[in-house]
């Protein structure tokens, strides 16, 4: 039970000691304008890494869909780069991928240990691997929907579901896979494009790095390494990762024409 004073940034809490009066908090400028204007029902106070955390629900409107989009952005999710698009940018890559490889190692050190205070620092250091990661996930969600928005444009994405199952990769490229939380980013390109009324489709990830995007010949032997794309029949070269997002952008595309609406879940936002 507690009542909230936005003026002051402070709140009243009914405690067992009895009422806390005049606690502040604090926030970034534009989760305090939405605390003050959204905050609908119950909150909760937790407890979390010795800080303790005050978690409101906000009900936030959604913005008008999109339903004439001039276009469409492909998103291409990868290992090397997290993600990239067909505007040819690149979220993330190889210092992302050095420091979840130390992670990694430490973890392998600390394991075999089976210490108190291994487990201790493992725990911590997961903890701050996992916050780490989330805010990576927001950054990019957060670029790749404003561009979008700005543009005009919709969001062409590769169905998630299987992902892993999906992937024929070495056994460290399969690490860096699983150890990434792609789920998590594409849930957040959702909800901040139904917020902004960007138009979302999932299209089919069935051979879109082995697609040639100029004249749409497949084949396994059109990638003779992992960044490069050579087309055997045209002649056509780009890097691998820019071909799939043309191959993605076009397929979200044709889906839009074809009648597909918008596929970013229902979700509650929380501030």
């Amino acid at each position: 039970m507690l009542s909230w004073q936005h003026q002051a940034r402070t709140v009243s809490i009914c405690s067992t000691a009895g009422r806390l009066k005049n606690v502040a908090f604090t926030g970034q400028a534009e989760q305090l304008e939405v605390l003050a204007a959204r905050r609908r029902g119950e909150s909760d106070l937790a407890w979390q890494g010795g800080n303790w955390f005050l978690i409101a629900t906000c009900e936030i409107a959604e913005a008008a869909l999109n339903a004439h989009p001039m276009s469409f952005l492909g998103v291409d999710l990868g290992i090397v780069n997290i993600a990239v698009t067909s505007d040819g940018a690149r979220h993330c890559g190889r210092r992302v991928n050095r420091k979840r490889e130390s992670d990694r190692n430490l973890r392998s050190k600390l394991q075999p240990k089976n210490t108190k205070s291994a487990k201790r620092r493992a725990k911590k250091q997961a903890s701050k691997e996992a916050r780490r990661n989330k805010d990576i996930n927001h950054k990019i969600s957060k670029q790749i929907v404003a561009e979008d928005e700005r543009t005009g444009r919709g969001i062409a994405l590769e169905t998630l579901t299987g992902m892993r199952e999906r992937a024929r990769l070495r056994k460290p490229q399969r690490t860096t896979l699983h150890s990434w939380p792609f789920a998590q980013l594409g849930s957040f390109i959702a909800y901040k494009a139904k917020r902004a009324g960007v138009p979302v489709v999932y299209i089919d990830p069935a051979y879109t790095s082995q697609e040639g995007s100029k004249c749409h010949h497949t084949a396994r032997g059109n990638r003779p390494s992992q960044a490069c794309f050579s087309c055997r029949v045209c002649g056509f070269v780009d890097h691998a990762d820019h071909d799939a997002c043309h191959n993605i952008r076009q397929r979200g595309w044709m889906a839009w024409v074809c009648g597909a609406q918008s596929t970013a879940p229902e979700l509650t936002l929380i501030a």
